[in-house]
């Protein structure tokens, strides 16, 4: 049994892909049909011929009825789905639990400042309480705006900009604060987080730009009492599963002692079914594990489905920290499935953390310039499941479609959704890119470990300022 780790995260903060990608994609140079064509396009076959998208489809459907949050008993559910259908492969699958400390976002948020009511949210992270004091505008609330101000027993009127939510919460209750109010520095709503837990938080709001300049010209006019309120916010420990099944090599002579990982995340957003995000992957998974289940290999195939993947790459993080050193050597390649099946997204496209091609990149490319007639293109993209991998030094790549669909993280995001022609499309072309390197006497490219690899930004750094 690996070490569990706790990590942070948030159950309501879901931000798993960007809705739009305006990165600019690569695709492979031409390349000339050979005469080994009418080989590699027979091995495909074995394949193609196995692929049954109704599969797909059908699994999705299921795991589709209700949204599968993280540490929920609904992703308890889904977990052991998977698991029974990889069993009925003849897989010896595994769930595999690991802790995390989870956010409840609060049921009641509520500002009042003499006599009129205004529309808050929360941020992630912000604390229960109920104060009633006197509005004091502390700007941006940086260390040096606060250094010769005093806000003990004030609620702190703060606009946005500079530094993150946290860092504002945290001054202002260091300079006395009992509670915060954060507006916008630009149009729209505001929605954040915190960064995670801190015993030292008070109450804090968020409000729209409007909202929170009517406050501010309240507080120049004279003296402002506000009463801000937040009721069944919850930091707690929860429990989150990664699904795990593993084909050995059946050319022991051959073995190439290589591992190939082909992996999804089975979580969904609070109150989205997640049919595309990332039922669509989930199921292909699957469905790949059945497909290469009979095939002859020479190389060991993993077939994972990772647990709180919208919550901050964490099943797939807990997963990649268990690896041996010997295992994250001996792994060279790492495909991603995630959102592969809507029907109003734009085009396949390959991502990787660094935006530069790879074994993954490669294999699959050559793969789609087999079956389709060109090459899918690829580009720099982080904030799913690759990311763990990529900065452990394993070549890996996402399969997704850009642009996203508008039904991206809501209610929407149902089986009615779902094409079948995507799915078909996706699953043949990872299928043979993965066979291409997994059959024994392949001929595909040669594995070339990459080097490690950094983020290079923080996965929540547009919800923290």
């Amino acid at each position: 049994m690996k070490k569990t780790k706790k990590t942070i995260v948030s159950v309501a903060l879901a931000t798993s892909l960007a809705l739009s990608i305006s990165s600019t994609y690569t695709a492979a140079a031409p390349v000339a049909q050979s005469s080994s064509s009418q080989a590699y396009n027979a091995v495909d076959k074995k394949v193609l011929n196995k692929i049954n998208v109704d599969n797909i489809y059908n699994d999705i459907e299921y795991l589709a009825k209700t949204p599968r949050v993280a540490g929920t008993a609904a992703e308890h559910k889904a977990a052991w789905y998977i698991q029974k259908k990889l069993k009925s492969f003849g897989y010896k699958a595994n769930v595999e639990p690991f802790t995390f400390v989870g956010y409840t976002e609060a049921s009641k948020v509520e500002l009042s400042a003499d006599g009129t009511s205004y529309s808050p949210s929360s941020f992630t992270y912000s604390v229960n309480g109920n104060v009633s004091a006197e509005v004091v505008y502390a700007g941006l609330a940086t260390k040096e705006e606060l250094a010769t101000q005093d806000l003990t027993g004030k609620v702190a009127l703060i606009q946005r900009g500079s530094i993150s939510f946290g860092e504002k919460v945290l001054n202002a209750a260091e300079k006395g604060a009992k509670a915060v109010i954060i507006y916008n520095n630009a149009d729209g709503e505001l929605n954040g987080t915190l960064g995670g837990a801190n015993d030292s938080y008070v109450p804090a709001v968020a409000l729209s730009k409007a909202e929170g300049e009517q406050l501010l010209e309240k507080v120049k006019a004279g003296t402002l009492t506000a009463t801000v309120n937040i009721e069944g916010a919850e930091v707690s420990e929860r429990i989150s599963y990664n699904v795990t099944a593993t084909k050995s090599p059946t050319e022991k002579k051959r073995n190439t002692d290589d591992i190939i990982v082909i992996g999804a995340h089975h979580d969904s957003v609070e109150g989205a079914p997640g049919a595309n995000d990332d039922a669509s992957g989930t199921a292909m998974v699957i469905e790949l594990a059945r497909v290469l289940k009979s095939l002859p290999t020479d190389t060991e195939l993993r077939f994972v489905t990772f647990g709180a993947e919208e919550l901050g790459l964490i099943g797939s993080q807990e997963y990649v920290d268990g690896l041996s050193h010997d295992e994250k050597d001996r792994i060279v390649g790492m495909f991603n499935l995630d959102m592969v099946g809507s029907r109003d997204a734009g085009d396949l496209v390959l991502k990787t953390a660094d935006g530069k091609a790879n074994f993954v990149t490669k294999l699959a490319q050559a793969s789609s310039l087999r079956l389709n007639g060109a090459a899918t293109p690829y580009s720099e993209g982080g904030r799913s499941d690759h990311v763990p991998f990529a900065e452990a030094g394993i070549p890996a790549a996402l399969f997704i479609h850009d642009p996203a669909e508008p039904w991206y993280h809501t209610p929407e995001d149902s089986i009615d959704k779902i094409s079948k022609e995507k799915l078909q499309d996706v699953a043949e072309i990872v299928g043979t890119a993965v066979y291409d390197r997994a059959r024994p006497d392949h001929k595909g490219p040669k594995a070339q470990r990459g080097q490690s690899f950094k983020a290079p930004e923080l996965y929540y750094q547009q919800d923290l300022k």
